[in-house]
């Protein structure tokens, strides 16, 4: 009876279903910070030497 009632028992895969998608989520940030993490560094560094030089600062 035990192992029956373990087959039908749908309560914990809700809270699997959140752990799967929240490290599917991870991967994919990851990947995202990877691929233009340089870029967007570039680009800023860029645009606070363009300020920097618009204003006279150094």
């Amino acid at each position: 009876m035990i192992k029956s009632s373990l087959w039908t028992d749908e309560e914990g895969l809700t809270t699997v279903e959140y752990a799967l998608l929240l490290a599917l989520l991870v991967v994919a940030a990851i990947g995202v910070w990877s691929a233009f993490g340089a870029k967007v560094q570039s680009s800023i560094s860029s645009s606070t030497s363009a300020f920097d030089t618009a204003t006279g600062t150094s």
